[in-house]
């Protein structure tokens, strides 16, 4: 039941955000890593189940790519002007999750897989690892916006920022911190539930 319920908001979300997107290229650039994921996860799925709560938490940060590539992150409706900005910070939202899951998927594979005993340096691998995505995906930005040149505007979503980089990586930095604060003791006892650790 819960994979049916899972699977039907995927695709809701995923015709939703492709009928009539603001920019396409835009859309295509932003769903893309959504799309990636959900072959990782059917592929994987039954050689390495993941816990009820990544698979969620997957899910929700799928949605929140899938509403950027849908209005563009710059253009996201009830996102202008928070924190005193006169930008739209819909993509700080998206930096903050891109922190905060993937620390979560990559401490449930350390953990299950036994790759790090120790939590103190295991959770200091997990913060690693989310700054180390979050940079790459800041690459990732900076190559398509040299191949496209002014189409990546949207994709970017600077809006006149200059430390755009690197507060986007700072979000990705408390997401992955807030994950390990706030979600390790659920996520410990969905992974006994599911794996002999």
């Amino acid at each position: 039941m819960m994979k049916s319920l899972w699977l039907a908001i995927f695709f809701a979300l995923l015709i939703w955000s492709g009928y009539e997107p603001k920019d396409r290229l835009t859309w295509v650039l932003e769903v893309a890593p959504a799309l990636i994921g959900f072959l990782v996860l059917a592929g994987t799925y039954r050689s390495f189940r993941l816990t009820p709560l990544l698979y969620w938490l997957i899910l929700i940060h799928m949605a929140v790519l899938m509403i950027g590539g849908h209005y563009t992150y710059a253009e996201v409706p009830f996102f202008d002007h928070l924190f005193g900005t006169t930008r739209n910070n819909y993509d700080k939202l998206g930096h903050f999750v891109q922190g905060f899951v993937p620390a979560l998927i990559a401490r449930e594979i350390i953990i299950r897989l036994k790759i790090i005993p120790k939590r103190g340096w295991m959770n200091f691998f997990v913060v690693c690892f989310a700054l180390a995505l979050s940079a790459f995906y800041e690459l990732i930005e900076w190559w398509v916006a040299l191949v496209s040149g002014k189409a990546a505007e949207a994709f970017l979503a600077m809006q006149g920022y200059e430390w755009d980089t690197q507060s986007d990586m700072m979000f990705a930095l408390i997401g992955a911190i807030v994950a390990l604060l706030f979600f390790s003791g659920w996520h410990d006892r969905q992974i006994k539930k599911i794996a002999n650790v």
